[in-house]
């Protein structure tokens, strides 16, 4: 998909509101993991630095929340900072972290359907030299036709352990965000999908609380 509607509908996700997303466990706990973790480096992948930032620190929150150590990565970089493996192992070093928590864009379906605007109506009314005789005078103001958008996001959020740098847990969560031809969105909240994924990490003790 083209990276302006990327944009946009993970911009749409990020300010919807409505019912939270469904999680599917992708890969369980790993045996060998040296879990629970409780010093935690947070990563998105989307491809604008403010959606990553909005979306990190809601993550961050969720995780302080519940007594876990938890910084953004977007905190320790610029917008030029390329996020790649060698610039997290770097923040990782810094802040000895023992777990790095990533989320990135898996799938985006979306459907789309032009809609007719409703009409706005005003009414002029005045009375008339005839008893009981009214003139009425009514404009219509018809807005040009709108277009009524429906997302369907799939996003992967994988843990992975410092010292051994490999993953060690993964969910999947399905997400629906909806925006009419007025503008409005409905669907997920991104502290509704931090509230998830912090959740899971806690059912499954990913974390240390």
């Amino acid at each position: 998909m083209k990276k302006p509607v990327l944009l946009v509908c993970v911009a749409l996700f990020v300010a919807a509101a409505c019912a939270g997303p469904s999680v599917t466990r992708v890969q369980h706990l790993s045996e060998s993991a040296d879990a629970p973790y409780d010093n935690v480096l947070v990563v998105t992948l989307f491809k604008s630095f403010d959606i990553r930032r909005y979306f990190e620190e809601e993550i961050v929150k969720q995780l302080k929340d519940r007594g876990v150590n938890a910084v953004a990565s977007t905190s320790m970089m610029t917008t030029k900072t390329p996020v790649n493996r060698e610039s997290v192992l770097a923040i990782v070093d810094k802040l000895g972290s023992d777990s790095v928590l990533v989320t990135q864009l898996l799938n985006l379906d979306t459907a789309s359907k032009v809609r007719e605007a409703n009409p706005e109506a005003t009414y002029n009314v005045r009375p008339t030299y005839y008893y009981n005789v009214w003139n009425v005078e009514l404009t219509e103001y018809e807005a040009p036709p709108g277009l009524e958008l429906k997302h369907e996001i799939t996003m992967a959020i994988e843990m992975f352990s410092a010292s051994s740098k490999e993953s060690v847990w993964s969910i999947e969560t399905d997400s629906q965000v909806s925006r009419d031809i007025n503008q409005h969105t409905s669907g997920n909240t991104r502290e509704k999908e931090a509230k998830a994924i912090v959740n899971a990490l806690s059912r499954d003790r990913v974390i240390a609380r």
